[in-house]
């Protein structure tokens, strides 16, 4: 049964650093877009930022504003959220997904979410 499972989450202050992890299983993704998406408080799921699986290919949103960068390790099983400078409006569940076609993914398997808290 595929498997999304995100870690990594946590409380960090304003201009702090976190790295995100999503460990994937149970089916081959190699025909796969991988996402991160955010849902902040009393706000809508949006997407960060999303890869293909196999081959890399960054895609990022507005909302990485430079300052996140995702990457994969398809061999290992991994896809990986680094967040810098982090800052209040960065706080919410984060969520992993993947989906197909990679170069235009609908997102059909999700994990389960977890917290990031920028605050002082």
């Amino acid at each position: 049964q595929a498997r999304l499972v995100e870690s990594g989450g946590g409380t960090v202050h304003p201009g702090g650093s976190l790295r995100l992890s999503c460990a994937v299983s149970g089916r081959t993704f190699a025909s796969f877009g991988m996402g991160w998406f955010r849902q902040a408080p009393g706000k809508e799921r949006e997407l960060i930022a999303r890869i293909r699986y196999i081959s890399g290919d960054p895609y990022y949103t507005e909302h990485a504003k430079g300052r996140f960068t995702i990457s994969r390790d398809s061999k290992a099983g991994f896809v990986y959220l680094q967040m810098n400078d982090l800052n209040p409006s960065d706080t919410g569940v984060y969520y992993c997904a993947a989906g197909e076609p990679y170069w235009d993914p609908k997102f059909t398997l999700w994990g389960q979410g977890t917290r990031v808290d920028v605050s002082s």
